[in-house]
């Protein structure tokens, strides 16, 4: 998948990919559920049809998380599913050829629809067009679907409406799933996301401190994006085609002053050494809340527990 880079790097996708014509989307695509997955697997149909490749256009950060941090209300800031890196890498497995990561900034915040289309856009060989339902963008959200038809007509280029994508009667949406995900409800949002819910990333060095308790962990650094999860879960650990059960902490590890959040895995019954390989971790269950122990020893004692209930689950 070639992955273009912000505005600036426009022109040389032009140079480099001259002739291909293309069948477009935009959106924050947080997630990639089943919605998302719907609006490409209909962009392949046509794409197949007419010789075209697949562009999807996203926007980072998303517009709230840029308006949370610029405005200093940072605990507003809404939780991300997945990281940017994450979101690219699920593109690529979805077949997308082109993909545009626009940076979401003053310079785009300030955009009228109209320098969007000349600036982004126009610049694109595009023949198909495909939007969400409550798709708007440009300053103030003036632009909407009908000022997209009028440009589209103008240009030749066809510009659709997707129907909004539903299970049970109800809207799959990225807001949604975030709100499964905050609740606990990982099989709920499995099935919107059609897939389990996960994060993968490489194990880094820690403190050692889990080896010093008797219990090693696997540490995974996180995005500074704000993840829908927090505290201590009953999770599965896929490695190198292998699964695995495990306890695991998404948290700052208050008990020892940490700062930055971190992910810890306890893999059960496992004793490799992987530090700098990747790892793919499945939340199953939230077991509590991270908290403030008194001590190491209570927090041992605690850890201890915390792998019962997960040898439990598993039994």
């Amino acid at each position: 998948m070639y992955l273009i880079r912000g505005i600036q790097n426009i022109d040389l996708y032009k140079e480099r990919n001259p002739e291909v014509e293309l069948i477009a989307t935009i959106g924050n695509f947080d997630g990639l559920h089943l919605g998302h997955q719907h609006i490409i697997e209909n962009m392949q149909k046509d794409a197949q049809e007419n010789g075209w490749k697949k562009l999807v256009i996203f926007t980072e950060p998303h517009a709230k998380e840029f308006f949370a941090e610029s405005l200093g209300t940072e605990e507003k800031r809404p939780p991300r599913i997945l990281p940017w890196s994450e979101k690219v890498k699920k593109m690529k497995e979805l077949g997308i050829e082109f993909a545009f990561f626009l940076n979401f900034n003053n310079q785009l915040r300030t955009m009228t629809p109209e320098v969007f289309l000349s600036k982004v856009l126009s610049n694109f060989n595009i023949k198909k067009l495909v939007i969400g339902d409550d798709f708007r963008f440009g300053v103030n959200r003036e632009g909407d679907f009908a000022f997209l038809q009028d440009w589209g007509k103008k240009s030749n280029i066809e510009v659709k409406k997707t129907e909004t994508f539903s299970i049970g009667n109800k809207r799959v949406s990225s807001t949604r799933i975030r709100e499964l995900l905050l609740a606990n409800s990982f099989d709920e949002a499995k099935e919107l996301l059609g897939r389990p819910y996960t994060f993968s990333g490489k194990v880094v060095f820690g403190k050692q401190l889990g080896a010093q308790l008797g219990v090693p962990t696997a540490n995974l650094w996180l995005p500074k994006n704000k993840l829908p999860i927090g505290g201590v879960y009953i999770v599965k650990v896929f490695f190198e085609g292998k699964e695995y059960g495990g306890i695991a902490n998404m948290g700052i590890r208050p008990t020892v002053d940490g700062q930055n959040p971190v992910l810890e895995v306890h893999i059960l019954e496992f004793n490799e050494y992987i530090y700098g390989k990747k790892i793919t971790v499945e939340f199953c269950k939230k077991v509590r809340d991270e908290k403030k122990f008194d001590g190491l020893e209570s927090l041992k004692d605690q850890i201890f527990k915390d792998i019962s209930t997960a040898e439990e689950y598993f039994s």
